[in-house]
Formats: structure tokens, C-alpha cells, sequence
């Protein structure tokens, strides 16, 4: 009985506020059996930040914006300009689940790293997109490595994360995409908002001279969401890898990397819209929430659940991904 005397039915287990039940990413189903996975989207966890040199606490990252994620319920989301429902048919058909976290091995960072490429091949070998949030931005390493076709990525960041190889010194998250570069699939790197006066500018230069696309925020400004799109080959299969820093600082109180000059969220939400127009998204992650450093309100993970349901609702949206899911 309620308080006025009135009975209601009990919703048990569908809780309607974000506050109230068990969480995973969007309230997707959970798969605890990577062998019975049949979906189109993983979710994947990859909570460790052994790689940051200056302050930990992107390792509660993964959990803090699932837990933001609740606050959009699970029937797909609304947007009043296209107006449109996005991310409706994926949700009610469970095609979107959530696979849980790799095991985190503290100390043990090769291990850590085996465990996040496994994870992301089991998703692979299954026929699902991995979506993986971290954690800090060492993590896109051993996600990219666990692909074997070609494909291109697309690195959106205040840094270049291209630090050199030194005395063992490369597992850090300013080292990621020195080791991606290497890698015999990927077929090219495009790096996106990079702008950190902390830059070393010999990274930078080996960046370009290693003929990677290095595109600062003036370029940015001058090219446009669609001009950046166009870099990867129409149709190519892309990888796209988002640090929460290449927003302007002010829009990322819960990120200890934030920088001043970048981009607003509209001009990185119309990117990754371009981008899914342009080419076939294999999988993303996005990483360095750091829930400890933000405000009351969580809004950095509530930006970065924000970010990756638009991603989705844009890749799920697209004529490619709509015939191979009606095939």
C-alpha cells in the first residue's frame, strides 16, 4: 500500500530512474558467457590506469559512466533536431549488451594487457563491435591489437601520445599510439584536437614523420567535422579512439589531463557523426574519465555516457549497419 492508500503494480527489476538498479551500460543485458554472446554491440570495461604517470582514478572511469549511462533508461534516446528516435531497435531487440570488465592484474600491466586483448577478440571471434571505456589511454593499445583486418584509426586527444620506447618505458598512456602505429593492420592514424602545450614537440615531429595525420584545433576549425572524415577511405573499416580531454577543460572538471582550447561538445559529436557517415565503424573507446577529480554532479561521466549513446545512435543509424542487421 502506498501512503495515500492506493495500491500500484510493482515494476520488479525495471527500475525508471537512474538512481535504482543493477547497472551496466544503457541497462543492456548482461553477458557473463562470452561463448553464448549473440549480439551486435559489446560493451567492455577496461578499468585500470597503471599508465598514468601524474594521478590515478581513471580506473573507476568504467563504472561511473555506466552508472551515468542509467540516467538514459534503456528504449533508445530522443533528439529533438533530427527528430528521431536513435538506438530503439538495438535496445528492445537486446542487441546491444554488456560483456563486463577485463580482469585488472595491479602490478602486472602486460598481464592487465593481455587479459583487454582477449576480452576484445573473444567480442571480435563473436561478430560484435567492441565499445570499451576505460580507464586511461594506454588501454587503446591492447584493444587495436586484438584486430587482424585492416582497418584505420582515428585518435581524438589534447596529446599526441606518441612518447618513445625508453628502458622498458612504454606501456604508459602517452605511449598508445606509438605502438599502434607499428601494427601491421592499421593502415592509417589520423590524431584530432591536438593542442597541449605539454606536447613534446619531438613526439609530435615523429608523429608526422612516421606519416601520420597530426591535426591541431585552428586546422580543426578551418576543416570541419566532414573534411576530417574524409582523411579515412570512404567505407573503410575505422577504429576510433576518444580521451574525454580533446573537450575543452572547462566541459571536463573529471579529467586530470583537461586542457584549455578544445573542442565543444557539439564539434565533437558532429565529428564522430561524420565519421560514421563516412566509414564503417569497427569499434571505439572512450577513456580518462577520472571520477574522483569531478564535480558533485558527475557530469564528466555523464558527458562521456553522453558521447558514447550519440556514437552508437549514429553507427546504428546508418544504411550499412541497417542492411547487415535486416540481413
Amino acid at each position: 500500500m502506498t501512503q495515500s492508500g492506493q495500491n500500484h503494480p510493482t515494476n520488479w527489476g525495471k527500475p525508471t530512474y537512474g538512481f535504482a538498479g543493477l547497472v551496466s551500460f544503457l541497462r543492456a543485458p548482461v553477458c557473463h558467457d562470452l561463448d553464448t554472446l549473440d549480439a551486435d554491440i559489446a560493451v567492455m570495461g577496461a578499468p585500470t590506469d597503471e599508465g598514468s604517470p601524474f594521478m590515478p582514478g581513471s580506473r573507476f572511469g568504467s563504472r561511473s559512466i555506466r552508472e551515468h549511462s542509467l540516467r538514459f533508461g534503456n528504449s533508445g534516446y530522443f533528439d529533438h533536431d533530427a527528430n528521431k528516435v536513435f538506438l530503439e531497435y538495438e535496445l528492445a531487440n537486446n542487441r546491444i549488451v554488456d560483456v563486463g570488465d577485463a580482469d585488472v592484474l595491479i602490478t602486472n600491466v602486460e598481464g592487465t594487457f593481455e587479459n583487454i586483448t582477449n576480452l576484445t577478440r573473444m567480442v571480435l571471434d563473436k561478430g560484435a563491435m567492441p565499445v570499451v571505456i576505460g580507464g586511461d589511454h594506454a588501454v587503446t593499445f591492447p584493444v587495436v591489437r586484438a584486430y587482424s583486418e585492416p582497418l584505420h584509426v582515428v585518435h581524438f586527444d589534447a596529446h599526441i601520445d606518441y612518447s618513445p620506447f625508453v628502458h622498458g618505458f612504454e606501456y604508459t598512456n602517452t605511449h598508445a599510439f606509438r605502438h599502434i602505429y607499428h601494427m601491421d593492420h592499421v593502415e592509417s592514424l589520423t590524431q584530432v584536437g591536438i593542442r597541449s602545450v605539454r606536447n613534446n614537440k619531438d613526439w609530435v615531429d615523429d608523429s608526422i614523420n612516421d606519416g601520420n595525420r597530426v591535426i591541431g584545433m585552428r586546422e580543426f576549425g578551418e576543416m570541419g567535422p566532414d573534411s576530417v572524415a574524409a582523411l579515412v577511405p570512404p567505407d573503410a573499416d575505422c577504429y576510433v579512439s576518444i580521451d574525454i580531454d580533446v573537450l575543452d577543460l572547462p566541459l571536463v572538471p573529471g579529467c586530470v589531463s583537461a586542457e584549455p582550447n578544445g573542442m565543444t561538445y557539439a564539434e565533437l559529436r558532429d565529428s564522430l557523426a561524420a565519421l560514421a557517415k563516412h566509414t564503417k565503424i569497427v569499434g571505439f573507446d572512450l577513456v580518462e574519465v577520472n571520477p574522483q577529480l569531478d564535480v558533485g554532479t558527475g557530469i564528466t561521466s555523464y558527458l562521456a555516457a553522453h558521447t558514447m549513446m550519440e556514437f552508437l545512435g549514429q553507427i546504428c543509424d546508418q544504411p550499412r549497419w541497417v542492411a547487415n542487421r535486416n540481413g
